[in-house]
């Protein structure tokens, strides 16, 4: 598959979106991901959670220092939110 195909968005316009919902649940699981980004999430709202840290005793900023499961576990979860959100708007609340 052509390289271009991959990760294609529907809505580009929803990468921001997405984005921050990534980095606020990284914050929420205790992630240390985007230190010094211009986003600014990890330490808004891990100041609110506590400690950022996680399993890893690594401290550096991105994504690359964090383990399938950690990077798997906010993939997954953006995914149930999404998921959750589309049948509140189809169904109403449940």
């Amino acid at each position: 598959m052509p390289r271009s195909n991959r990760n294609r968005q529907v809505v580009p316009e929803s990468r921001h979106m997405l984005n921050q919902m990534k980095y606020e649940i990284a914050a929420e699981f205790g992630l240390n991901v985007g230190y010094g980004s211009s986003t600014g999430a990890d330490t808004e709202f891990g100041s609110e959670l506590g400690a950022i840290g996680g399993s890893s005793s690594i401290r550096r900023p991105g994504w690359g220092h964090l383990t399938s499961r950690e990077n798997g576990s906010v993939g997954g979860e953006i995914t149930k939110r999404l998921v959750r959100n589309a049948e509140q708007s189809l169904f109403g609340r449940l």
